[in-house]
């Protein structure tokens, strides 16, 4: 005699097939819809910005790596007597700009910590000790020192006043400050953000807003995969958004893969997953206005720079052939040929472009007069090497 089959156990097998089928159902159509939104992302970026590709050439300066704030993810910060605290001495940074300079730089990145005099005392007293009362007044020294080695200043020291972007305007090209995230529930207890006041995303937007008030070229950004949702990376895209259509000041919107490093509370976090990434590249391209370029670190995800291509990013930011990216010193910046090599294979052409983008320069009233004559002489020496 043949057993009778079990109806319970059939009913189930059935469930499982038809379930299974319907999760392949749903991977395929999410499949297809990425497909779809990368193709036309990468097609509205080609209607903009043609078959090339841009990048920064770049000589890194983290000026001071102390900062009041406590991101659980950031291996840059310290604080005065932590090992590895530094802040550069004049004679560190005009060695390093001549050095950037003779590499062929043409930006001088200026990054540090959040307003580190207002935490540390013995921070203040060693700028006052060289001649400068603040941090503002060291990096317009700095700035103005790029200008006369034949560098470019973009400046990213975190929260600024409105005074204090007014000084830096005036030596520095463009400012930026990333958003990283347009989320309260980011700054919540046990979250990414809880002890780092200024990633208040109320307070960046202010900041932002303000260097738009002002015509400051401005670099943003956000951050992908360290614990915010989709709809907060779209929020937080829609955010720079709406600022950019109030100021039309947004040269470019950084998208920036998160990275675990040891010694971190986020130190067994796991990175932002590839398809996570260039679904924030093509809603980005897709949402933001065309002429807002869409970056991506190419340091950060090596193994994607023709996927990346391929979801609508114009631009790799900047790359040194000379220093590390201190944000990120795990990740060492690409060899310039070798990715112009990529980029070629799939068409484009990989091009060098200085730390203001070509509309700020041609349109008046955003660069300071100071800055127009290197810029100017700048910008030909590129286009005639291009």
């Amino acid at each position: 005699t043949v057993a009778k089959p079990d109806e319970h156990a059939v009913e189930t097998g059935a469930w499982a097939f038809w379930f299974l089928k319907s999760k392949v159902r749903i991977l395929k159509l999410k499949r297809h819809l990425m497909q779809f939104s990368n193709k036309a992302s990468a097609q509205l970026r080609n209607e903009r910005y043609g078959q090339v590709l841009t990048y920064s050439p770049k000589v890194f300066l983290p000026v001071t790596n102390l900062c009041r704030n406590y991101c659980s993810y950031c291996t840059f910060r310290r604080s005065p007597g932590q090992i590895g605290a530094h802040t550069m001495t004049p004679d560190e940074v005009l060695a390093t700009l001549r050095a950037g300079s003779d590499a062929g730089c043409i930006e001088a990145l200026l990054c540090l910590g959040d307003t580190p005099e207002s935490g540390f005392p013995s921070y203040q007293k060693q700028l006052e000790s060289w001649g400068y009362q603040s941090t503002v007044d060291y990096l317009d020294w700095i700035a103005r020192q790029a200008q006369e080695l034949g560098l470019l200043a973009h400046t990213n020291a975190g929260i600024l006043s409105a005074s204090s972007m007014t000084t830096l305007r005036q030596s520095n090209v463009s400012l930026g400050l990333m958003l990283e995230s347009n989320s309260d529930r980011l700054c919540g207890r046990g979250m990414p953000h809880y002890s780092a006041p200024d990633k208040a995303p109320v307070v960046r937007r202010q900041m932002i807003a303000e260097a738009g008030a002002q015509k400051i070229p401005f670099t943003s950004g956000i951050l992908v995969g360290f614990g915010e949702t989709k709809e907060e990376r779209i929020e937080a895209i829609d955010a720079l958004a709406q600022l950019h259509r109030t100021y039309h000041h947004l040269q470019e919107v950084i998208i920036q893969p998160f990275r675990p490093h040891a010694g971190t509370r986020m130190a067994e976090a796991g990175a932002a997953v590839d398809s996570m990434v260039l679904e924030t590249v093509a809603m980005a391209r897709l949402r933001l206005p065309a002429d807002v370029s869409i970056q991506a670190p190419p340091n950060l995800a090596p193994g994607m720079i023709e996927a990346l291509i391929g979801a609508g990013i114009n631009d790799f930011g900047g790359i040194s052939p000379l220093t590390p990216d201190f944000i990120n010193p795990s990740y060492p910046w690409p060899h310039i040929d070798a990715l112009a090599e990529r980029c070629q294979s799939l068409g484009f052409t990989l091009r060098a472009r200085l730390p203001v983008y070509s509309r700020f320069i041609e349109e008046p009233g955003w660069i300071d007069p100071y800055l127009l004559d290197s810029v100017h002489r700048i910008d030909d020496d590129l286009r005639d090497a291009a």
